[in-house]
């Protein structure tokens, strides 16, 4: 019952409860971060969803769009800006996916959704991720993020599958909050961003 209509009222309730204090702080950095980006406050991006349907995941922009002098994207570390950096460090550039979150493309909590390209790259069992709304945060954020491996990560977003409850999505809200509030790196290991996935060798 919790799985089928339980979660999806969590989102909801959560959500807007918070809204008392997340949307005043969503329209100041709005207007901070837009004048610090030429207008543009937004990075938005297609990431696969629940059942593989393709959704646009909404962020706080955290980088510059410079280029080389070949056309081609600076790297990561040089188009991060003060401010973006910031916003990282305190989670801030995630809360404009509360919007995805009202909508329906993700939940508060459950696997992190990644880039399209991934989808063909994943095991049956790694795919079994996407049987689930995405989510803002998740036991594999809780237990390592950018610290763990492709494979480690997967692991965990099928455990959480396996074991969804309304207890484990609660403690999992907790363990985020503690994460933030006490500022630890699991949650927001920036420095140390994850690679590309590109699949998991297997015996054959």
């Amino acid at each position: 019952m919790y799985r089928q209509k339980g979660k999806r009222l969590l989102d909801i309730t959560t959500v807007g409860l918070s809204l008392f204090i997340t949307l005043p702080v969503i329209i100041l950095l709005t207007l901070v971060v837009g004048l610090n980006y030429a207008g543009n406050p937004f990075f938005t991006q297609i990431r696969t969803g629940q059942y593989g349907r393709l959704f646009r995941l909404v962020k706080f922009r955290t980088m510059t769009n410079q280029c080389d002098a070949n056309g081609k994207l600076l790297a990561d570390s040089l188009r991060l800006t003060l401010i973006g950096r910031w916003l990282r460090q305190t989670s801030l550039d995630e809360l404009p996916q509360l919007w995805n979150i009202i909508r329906g493309d993700m939940s508060l909590i459950g696997p992190r959704p990644l880039l399209p390209d991934y989808w063909p790259l994943y095991t049956p069992e790694q795919r079994r991720r996407h049987n689930i709304r995405p989510g803002l945060t998740g036991w594999a954020q809780v237990n390592g993020r950018n610290g763990i491996s492709w494979e480690e990560k997967f692991t965990l977003d099928n455990w959480y599958i396996n074991h969804l409850t309304f207890a484990l999505d609660l403690r999992i809200l907790w363990e985020t909050v503690k994460i933030i509030l006490t500022r630890q790196d699991s949650l927001r290991s920036q420095q140390t961003p994850m690679p590309r996935f590109t699949g998991t060798i297997t015996d054959t």
